[in-house]
């Protein structure tokens, strides 16, 4: 179902302008990493890609018709087991009992929490609880999945965990849209970058080309560590 599209897409809270006629398209391939200050919008547009925003101007093609899912800096997780926090996103979305029981194992596997199936959620650490966050999203098998600073909080050691399961599901074939202030871990995830400053989409390159010579001033400086605003 992808390509999704944003065209000339503006959005405004508490009378500031977040983002400013933001024009870009989400197609397969690999990871598109969305990077840029902090106040450049990145967690704006990704809940705009996704449907939890709409926007103020432009439009955002296709809607609904898009399966995908979302995972936040801190996962939102239920007051019940690592099994039925995956098995219960899959039963509102219609799959089968015995099918959402098969991909809640095969997810635990894929991402060491077998141990844990039965383990009160709200108890693990917080990068196994990242890691239940990947797992319940990948088991909805969704086209795009995306992921707003997923690695914010967490230590070297579950961000390498975390980094490796992402990688895992995007050679499954699933869009990975990410936002990161993690410079290393951008060039080791993307394979596009699109360049926020001030609301505005700056650049849109290969991750090789963009981090190998920014076409603007504002990406050069970002990538040196001198643009905060």
């Amino acid at each position: 179902m992808l390509p999704i599209r944003a065209e000339a897409v503006s959005y405004a809270a508490g009378g500031a302008a977040i983002l400013d006629e933001v024009s870009l398209t989400i197609a397969p391939g690999a990871p598109m990493l969305i990077l840029g200050p902090n106040g450049a919008g990145k967690s704006v547009l990704l809940r705009l890609l996704h449907g939890l925003l709409r926007p103020e101007a432009g439009r955002i093609t296709p809607a609904a018709a898009i399966r995908g899912a979302m995972v936040f800096q801190r996962p939102v997780l239920l007051r019940r087991s690592v099994l039925a926090n995956l098995r219960y996103p899959m039963a509102l979305a219609g799959v089968s009992r015995a099918e959402r029981l098969r991909r809640a194992e095969v997810a635990l596997a894929e991402v060491g929490l077998s141990a844990l199936a039965g383990r009160p959620a709200r108890r693990l650490s917080g990068g196994e609880q990242q890691r239940l966050a990947l797992a319940r999203a990948a088991a909805l098998e969704p086209e795009v999945l995306f992921l707003d600073e997923p690695c914010a909080s967490l230590d070297p050691a579950a961000t390498r965990a975390v980094e490796e399961i992402i990688a895992r599901i995007a050679t499954r074939g699933t869009k990975i849209v990410m936002t990161t202030h993690d410079l290393g871990q951008a060039r080791r995830l993307a394979g596009e970058v699109v360049f926020l400053h001030r609301g505005r989409v700056v650049e849109s390159a290969l991750a090789e080309r963009f981090f190998a010579g920014p076409a603007s001033a504002e990406g050069a400086a970002f990538l040196q560590g001198e643009l905060l605003w």
